[in-house]
């Protein structure tokens, strides 16, 4: 069983990465001059392929804040070593796909997968294909939430999106290619007694479905400039965010051979928690600014989006946002310490600001 104080520890990580990462700066980059996050690059160039161990990291109070640096870190390692190289044949799909890849997200999926994991008694390293899958399945529904023919947004993570840089086209495959990915990703996970490496795979692809991801999506489109109930406000952010959060932490617990009642726990926690996200995704959309949330803030307004704060009002979003993340929590209860980097993940969330 871990002990709750162990420090996940990315592999091969210079002492000069380590210093940048406690001051929560980026290093200088070993591969091309690069740039600003926040800069467009010039007009037919493309960024040079991104140093893993300078990504700009969220700040958190301790004890998460280690603990979410630590895990982003092992994560960009192992995506690192599965996606093809910048240099691939074509190289173009190839530096798309690892330009949005290596953007700098939160990585929230993927560190609820590796924590569902301790949570479950396994070690974290268990869960990595499955954290690593999940988050290409989460960067491939950017490129394409970004498109002109979607939400039609310049910014993604503080840099231009995907399809500014490398055109639509390119855009859409680098989104496919990713997709396709996630599956080959997937594929490589080790079985346990419980639980087949089918198993994880088709519970990927549900999530990530018609049924639900894609779902939320269309669902979002069609209810552009129209009125929106509650009920169906609610099931459009089950669809878009909670159904692939929780499938995150089911496939963590599954990669870690858990028990029937400790899925069913898990699941029950990230319902609520990934509908506490999104409805505070939706009131950062009207109260932050389009620095501070590395992408164009005020889009839901504009597009006449259902969102939390449109039907139910600023304080009542953020009344129910807390509602859910003690619910949220009570579904932990079972778990004792070992569910400690959960707790304090769901804390991080609620507070956080962008």
């Amino acid at each position: 069983m871990p002990s709750n104080t162990i420090r996940l520890r990315p592999p091969s990580r210079t002492p000069a990465q380590t210093k940048s990462a406690k001051l929560n700066k980026p290093t200088k980059s070993t591969e091309g001059t690069g740039s600003s996050a926040s800069m467009k690059p010039k007009k037919g160039t493309r960024p040079a392929r991104p140093n893993v161990a300078s990504r700009p990291t969220a700040t958190a109070p301790e004890p998460i804040g280690a603990y979410l640096e630590e895990s982003s870190l092992l994560i960009d390692h192992a995506l690192d070593e599965h996606l093809p190289r910048a240099s691939s044949k074509p190289s173009t799909i190839h530096e798309a796909m690892r330009y949005s890849m290596f953007a700098g997200g939160k990585r929230l999926r993927p560190i609820l997968t590796l924590a569902a994991a301790e949570a479950c008694g396994a070690k974290p390293q268990a869960a990595v294909p499955a954290a690593c899958a999940v988050e290409c399945i989460h960067t491939y529904s950017l490129i394409h939430d970004d498109l002109p023919c979607m939400d039609d947004d310049d910014l993604r993570r503080g840099r231009p999106t995907s399809h500014k840089v490398y055109g639509e086209g390119i855009a859409v495959l680098a989104g496919d290619a990713l997709l396709t990915a996630a599956f080959e990703i997937l594929a490589k996970a080790r079985a346990t007694t419980r639980y087949p490496t089918a198993a994880l795979i088709t519970e990927l692809a549900h999530a990530a479905g018609s049924r639900w991801l894609i779902a939320g999506q269309v669902l979002d489109l069609e209810g552009e400039g129209k009125p929106t109930s509650r009920n169906d406000l609610k099931f459009i952010h089950r669809a878009k965010t909670a159904a692939l959060l929780t499938a995150s932490l089911r496939l963590g617990a599954m990669a870690a051979n858990c028990t029937s009642a400790q899925l069913t726990h898990l699941t029950d926690f990230g319902q609520a928690l990934g509908l506490a996200f999104q409805i505070i995704d939706d009131i950062l959309d009207v109260t932050q600014s389009t620095e501070k949330l590395g992408k164009t803030a005020g889009k839901d307004a504009a597009a006449t989006k259902a969102t939390y704060p449109a039907i139910f009002g600023l304080n009542a979003s953020r009344r129910e946002a807390r509602r859910l993340t003690a619910l949220a929590l009570r579904s932990l209860s079972t778990f004792g310490a070992r569910a400690e980097r959960l707790r304090h993940i769901a804390a991080h969330l609620l507070a956080r600001e962008y």
